[in-house]
């Protein structure tokens, strides 16, 4: 075997040893890099999980909020029916804007914004309703004010002068629409001879219609009279005999059964029986409710 040259041995460990040395200083910066890309893969990651919570709170703060204005709206009523077909349709928007926020991620914040804004202007538009609700009632007890005190001034005196004359006329105008009979509740039953309520057509003896003439203060005082028109399933009006006839819009129409009652502007409860009817088939009976001022209403009995 050769022998290595002293010298050549000396520079070869020299080499050696500068070699090794280069590869752990590389090794321990390539350590501290590593060190420091996972800290900042952690921080990152913590950031971006303490974030994704505080827009998921953000966005179920958004849902409540709209459930509770949703909740608002649903105790929002009015005696108009402009006003409630309104409220009807920002009761659809709310329903559908808690929606799409339910299915939309957090972290679509453009999303998130819009709708944010959306729940404003719809609390603005509920302002606004109030606002006009409130109005609208006020004027409407002013003018029901007004009116039961011209009418009573009318009465007590016919020698009001012409202004006078003028200002009745204008506020019977003004709530003339307000002072028609309404009612509620219309239904019809059958009954048998014993008086029992049953919906078999065999045992049926007689139909009750049930209704409630609501409050008015605007309407007049005195008895009225209810008229009622039951048809059978072939769409026959039943007539108990009676011949009852009543004038409504012009056009003299025949009643099965009417009523009187005494009218005195608070909620009037009555009945009204229709009797001597032969016999009842199975099928759908009808039944509409008049005065000879307004169309009261309508109700269906099925028998069996």
């Amino acid at each position: 075997m050769e022998k290595e040259d002293p010298i050549a041995r000396l520079e070869r460990k020299e080499l050696e040893r500068k070699t090794n040395g280069g590869l752990r200083a590389l090794t321990v910066v390539m350590c501290v890099v590593a060190a420091l890309l996972a800290a900042a893969f952690a921080y990152v990651l913590v950031s971006k999980n303490r974030l994704v919570g505080q827009l998921n709170s953000e966005k179920d703060d958004l849902t409540a909020q709209i459930i509770a204005l949703q909740t608002d709206y649903e105790g929002l009523s009015s005696d108009y029916d402009a006003i409630n077909a309104q409220l009807d349709s920002s009761r659809e928007e709310i329903a559908l804007l808690v929606e799409r926020v339910r299915k939309t991620e957090a972290t679509n914040r453009t999303k998130i914004r819009q709708y944010e804004k959306e729940l404003g202007t719809l609390r603005s538009i509920m302002r606004g309703y109030i606002e006009q609700i409130d109005s609208l009632n006020t004027l409407n007890h002013k003018l029901t004010a007004e009116a039961a005190s011209a009418r009573k001034e009318a009465a007590e005196s016919r020698r009001m002068n012409e202004e006078l004359s003028q200002q009745v006329e204008d506020l019977e105008g003004r709530v003339s629409v307000g002072s028609i009979l309404k009612a509620r509740g219309i239904g019809m039953a059958g009954y048998t001879s014993s008086d029992r309520q049953t919906d078999r057509s065999g045992r049926v003896e007689r139909l009750l219609v049930t209704m409630s003439i609501i409050e008015n203060e605007l309407a007049e005082r005195g008895p009225v009279r209810i008229y009622v028109r039951v048809f059978d399933p072939e769409g026959n009006l039943l007539q108990d005999g009676n011949m009852t006839t009543f004038t409504f819009n012009g056009e003299t129409l025949d009643a099965t059964a009417s009523r009187e009652i005494d009218y005195q502007g608070a909620e009037v409860d009555l009945g009204i029986y229709v009797n001597n009817i032969p016999a009842f088939e199975k099928g759908i009976y009808t039944v509409e409710a008049f005065t000879e001022q307004a169309r009261l209403g309508s109700a269906e009995l099925l028998l069996r």
